[in-house]
């Protein structure tokens, strides 16, 4: 298997297992407890109260099916198959659990607790698919098709919306699982952002060596990363140094940081995080 198609593999691999964490904690923990936070999920928990011959991860089925259909509908064959196979397989999931697992109450009398699971896990999930520009469907669609046809602010209308579900449950399952709705919506908004942030971090290296013969083999043979080599000058010594540029994840910043200390002691390493890293190897510009 070549790299690229490895690359696709992992791709695939870790889109099924964000939907798969995110299934986990709407199902075990959000629908038992009623807590309605917005997007699909949020809608079909309060549909679920009002038409009780179906389930809220029927209603799930039936919502994103629909948005699929819609998808295609509007954007043709360009619409995203990483959607259709998220959104697919969510739905799947949870008709499976229904089947196999059903719960009638929450697993735990700790609501608090069970909210943060509730918000935690598919923040998680949401952020390994955002993260791989992709996404599980849902009003996410309904956000596509605004943004073709319209000059909205989509982030503003999709906070409205979510805002809207939330509150419905106020009117559905009464004031605190209302507020604990809220607070969800809150803390999803904010974990989401972290998440993402901690999955994208990189270790940017600024190496100043008199030996960069060794540190270039290891990054370029092992790493199989690229770098830049600066030339540079001791202010003190006025001896020539060289300077390595490289970006690494969080893994190979241990490998390269333990090789320079074995091979080169002397060396001055500069290591900082960034998110944003753009270019070959890492995000593409677009």
């Amino acid at each position: 298997m070549t790299r690229k198609q490895w690359g696709t593999v992992k791709e695939w691999l870790l889109i099924t297992a964000g939907i798969a964490i995110m299934t986990l904690g709407i199902y075990f923990f959000k629908f038992p407890n009623h807590f309605s936070t917005g997007g699909v999920t949020g809608i079909s928990i309060v549909l679920g109260h009002y038409f009780p011959g179906m389930t809220p991860g029927t209603f799930v089925t039936v919502i994103n099916v629909a948005l699929l259909a819609l998808g295609f509908a509007v954007f043709g064959r360009s619409f995203g198959v990483r959607t259709v196979y998220a959104s697919l397989l969510m739905s799947g999931l949870l008709d499976l659990l229904e089947a196999v697992c059903p719960l009638e109450a929450p697993m735990t009398s700790q609501p608090l607790m069970e909210l943060l699971f509730a918000v935690g896990l598919p923040a998680v999930g949401s952020a390994i698919l955002f993260n791989l520009d992709a996404s599980s469907g849902g009003t996410d669609i309904i956000a596509m098709i605004l943004r073709k046809y319209t000059s909205l602010n989509i982030g503003m209308a999709l906070l409205i919306s979510d805002t809207v579900i939330t509150l419905s449950a106020c009117v559905a399952f009464g004031m605190e699982t209302g507020l604990f709705s809220v607070l969800g919506l809150v803390i999803k908004a904010l974990f989401v952002d972290m998440v993402m942030d901690n999955l994208r971090v990189k270790k940017c290296f600024q190496i100043i060596t008199s030996r960069p013969e060794p540190i270039e083999d290891f990054i370029t043979r092992s790493l199989h990363r690229g770098a830049t080599q600066l030339h540079g000058e001791g202010v003190y010594t006025h001896e020539g140094k060289t300077v390595l540029l490289t970006v690494v994840n969080r893994h190979e910043a241990v490998l390269l940081r333990n090789f320079i200390r074995q091979n080169d002691p002397t060396a001055f390493l500069i290591i900082t995080s960034s998110t944003e890293i753009i270019g070959n190897g890492f995000r593409g510009v677009t």
